[in-house]
């Protein structure tokens, strides 16, 4: 028994020197890092502790991590953000995306495309947001933020056509109690040709303290105008989600008699309004895209309007969308900002997004995989392209959460050596 017991001293004593020896949970090593807010584009090496970036530099020691992560050839960027999802799944049959069958589970897929932070695009309204927020905000490893839409029931069906459920003074109070969680107020869906609903989103989102607006505007006949829309109801910040879309019942930003961007949008731009992507299922058509792509109009953000529909049709997921901006030009660096520190900008969280130093240590880990790919939309337009990215690993919060090819050494942290470097951080004894 005596002997037993001093070898378990001995052995606690040799985990505790092997924790202070290993300075950092995770180094991540070879890989090139592109993290467009700190300009950083370099082969460079990463540390991570106590979930967070502590170190970014050339040549880490690998024996200082308790894990190390094998990068070579790949692309080390901030945990991606997307700003347009609908996760208030639930069981009510006729509610679709509030508590319904057409929201989706986050963590079943973000941590699979490198997105550690997701924003819910007025999926509940204040009135039931606490329902969303217990049982999805609070119990997912996925960083769960909200856009509250102005209806008060949320994104029910055709509820969301009641203007008299479209309170801007609830809205807010519910967005500043939960400001931690609430980035913003949604207008979607509403058909007519009636300017209140924007009005009451944008008042919700001034008295609610400054916050977003996001738009996704509906339709009208004849539809209402987006240069009125930008220029006269929405603020500097706001966001048009959905701006690549080609609908009938809608304004869209192509002439395509000229096939030019219209000239309006360029200065609505320059006034500050953003254009977001928000593929989802029908929203999304290559014939405004690739027109202005041509010219050189890229969204602000890229996002994917995930639910359970675009999720299996033309949009798949958040890697494929940016894939497919890869293959109509947009430069890898200038799509990983679309899906990083721009998104975490206009949400007014710019402590995501990033890897500086001291920041929560959301990472992804990509690679360009080469073949032959073809990317369609929901017309049946098809671009093919030879590359494709894909997730190999994501680190959320310090800890790696998604390992595609077991390219992490040891695959799962020993969890006695763990608890002593956590042990010995505290100066706990051994």
């Amino acid at each position: 028994m005596l002997k037993t017991y001093f070898l378990l001293i001995i052995l606690s004593g040799m985990l505790c020197r092997l924790a202070m020896a290993q300075s950092y949970d995770i180094v991540i090593k070879g890989g090139h890092i592109i993290d467009p807010k700190n300009n950083i584009d370099a082969d460079l090496d990463i540390a991570v502790s106590n979930g967070k970036i502590a170190l970014i530099s050339k040549d880490i020691d690998p024996k200082q991590g308790i894990q190390v992560v094998d990068a070579k050839g790949m692309y080390v960027t901030p945990g991606l953000i997307d700003i347009h999802t609908h996760d208030f799944y639930g069981t009510q049959p006729d509610h679709q995306y509030e508590d319904g069958n057409l929201g989706i589970a986050p963590d079943g897929f973000t941590f699979r495309n490198g997105v550690t932070t997701v924003v819910d695009a007025g999926s509940s309204g204040w009135r039931t947001f606490p329902t969303f927020k217990a049982q999805t905000i609070d119990v997912s490893k996925t960083r769960v933020l909200a856009l509250l839409n102005i209806v008060g029931e949320g994104m029910r069906g055709g509820y969301e056509q009641n203007v008299n459920d479209m309170d801007p003074k609830m809205t807010a109070l519910v967005a500043k109690r939960y400001k931690d969680i609430v980035v913003g107020i949604k207008l979607a869906h509403f058909e007519g040709h009636d300017w209140t609903p924007a009005d009451r989103a944008v008042e919700a989102g001034t008295l609610g303290g400054g916050i977003p607006v996001m738009i996704d505007f509906g339709g009208s006949n004849p539809p209402l105008s987006i240069e009125e829309l930008f220029m006269k109801h929405l603020r500097p910040g706001d966001i048009f989600t959905h701006c690549f879309g080609q609908l009938g019942s809608r304004e869209y930003l192509v002439d395509l008699q000229t096939n030019k961007v219209k000239p309006f949008v360029f200065e609505a731009r320059k006034r500050g309004i953003i254009f977001d992507v928000g593929y989802g299922g029908i929203s999304f058509a290559y014939s405004q895209a690739l027109p202005a792509m041509k010219e050189g109009f890229f969204p602000n953000s890229i996002s994917t309007d995930i639910h359970v529909g675009s999720m299996n049709d033309a949009m798949k997921d958040m890697l494929i969308c940016m894939t497919k901006f890869l293959a109509m030009g947009m430069s890898l660096h200038d799509v990983i900002q679309a899906s990083t520190s721009n998104p975490a900008k206009e949400i007014k969280r710019e402590e995501l997004g990033n890897l500086s130093v001291g920041s929560g240590a959301d990472v992804a880990i990509l690679s360009v995989r080469e073949g032959k790919f073809g990317l369609y939309d929901y017309t049946g337009y098809k671009m093919e392209t030879n590359k494709k990215l894909e997730c190999e690993l994501t680190v959320r919060a310090g800890k790696i959460v998604y390992d595609l090819n077991g390219i992490a050494t040891p695959v799962y942290p020993p969890k006695n050596v763990a608890r002593s470097k956590q042990a010995a951080l505290k100066g706990e004894d051994h």
